[in-house]
């Protein structure tokens, strides 16, 4: 695979109208997803599955699954590729915790995704209200497995160690892109401040999880770097799929990487140790997160594609 290209953005315009045939998804049918958007409606809650502008909201609300985010819906962060509102949040709401585990209970889901946007301006950064909410939806929902899209909480232990007393199944932060375009992509965030906290979770006994866009205008070089990077610091599962422009008023995609340039970081993944390599244009990070639970799935799955295939050449 060549090297990823550092190009000049394209017209915008242009951008937004051609938009390669494998990204094209369908659009969100059936009972089952009236019946979540119903429960979602009925119960208040907020989801990134809409407030992110999820590809594959379809398929997962379809499926009967969602990824809700707590602690409203108002970032204090302005993150230039995400399509959440930033803003001066609303007061916490100390009741979520338990609707969100209400919902979860009605789902009848067996693994649930949270995630929430930043809180900078409370001195816990949410985290009290994160340790509210799994402890809820884990009293309420014995039998279901959770993954926890965290923050970065600024990097205090203290916070993120409320985490991880809590026990969720999968703690996952994402990296999001590489060290060259954080200050562009996260503007408030830091790369290593990043790579800090899965460390901290690590170190605290989680199963980690990270993920990467691609299309900002990264090289080959620096994707590879940034996943030997959280392999180093201890991740489990890393996910890396293609930025998709929100908006006018957001980043331009730089380019639409194609799907064998994905399968090929797949490879270069597992080859660098890592447990479970999730890689392709519509990915996400909540995208089939209920396989990313179970230590070794990912790679043994690897390793009998490889056998197979070279099983053939033989």
């Amino acid at each position: 695979m060549q090297e990823l290209p550092v190009i000049s953005s394209p017209d915008l315009s242009e951008n937004r109208t051609k938009k390669p045939s494998w990204l094209r998804v369908k659009l969100p049918i059936g009972e089952n997803f009236k019946q979540v958007r119903n429960l979602v409606d009925q119960h208040q809650l907020h989801t990134i599955c809409e407030s992110g502008n999820c590809p594959n909201m379809g398929e997962c609300w379809g499926a009967g699954t969602a990824t809700f985010m707590i602690l409203g819906n108002i970032c204090t962060r302005s993150c230039g590729f995400c399509a959440v509102a930033t803003g001066r949040p609303l007061p916490v709401d100390w009741d979520e915790p338990q609707r969100v585990a209400e919902a979860i209970h009605l789902m009848k889901v067996k693994h649930a995704v949270i995630t929430s946007v930043d809180r900078d301006e409370i001195k816990d950064g949410g985290s009290i209200i994160w340790q509210n909410t799994i402890r809820a939806v884990k009293s309420l929902n014995p039998d279901t497995t959770l993954e926890t899209l965290i923050p970065d909480f600024k990097g205090e232990a203290e916070n993120i160690n409320r985490i991880v007393a809590s026990a969720p199944e999968v703690v996952s932060h994402n990296i999001e892109t590489v060290e060259r375009l954080t200050k562009q992509v996260r503007i408030q965030a830091r790369y290593w401040r990043s790579m800090q906290t899965l460390r901290i979770l690590k170190e605290g006994g989680m199963r980690t999880k990270s993920g990467i866009m691609l299309g900002l205008g990264e090289t080959k070089e620096e994707v590879i770097q940034t996943m030997k990077d959280l392999a180093g610091n201890g991740v489990d599962v890393v996910t890396i799929g293609q930025y998709l422009q929100p908006t006018k008023k957001h980043l331009p995609v730089v380019r639409f990487v194609h799907p064998d340039e994905f399968a090929e970081f797949r490879e270069i993944g597992y080859g660098l140790g890592l447990d479970y390599v999730e890689s392709g244009p519509l990915v996400r990070s909540s995208y089939h997160s209920e396989k990313h639970v179970f230590p070794g799935f990912g790679r043994n799955l690897w390793l009998q594609e490889k056998a197979t295939k070279e099983n053939a050449l033989q």
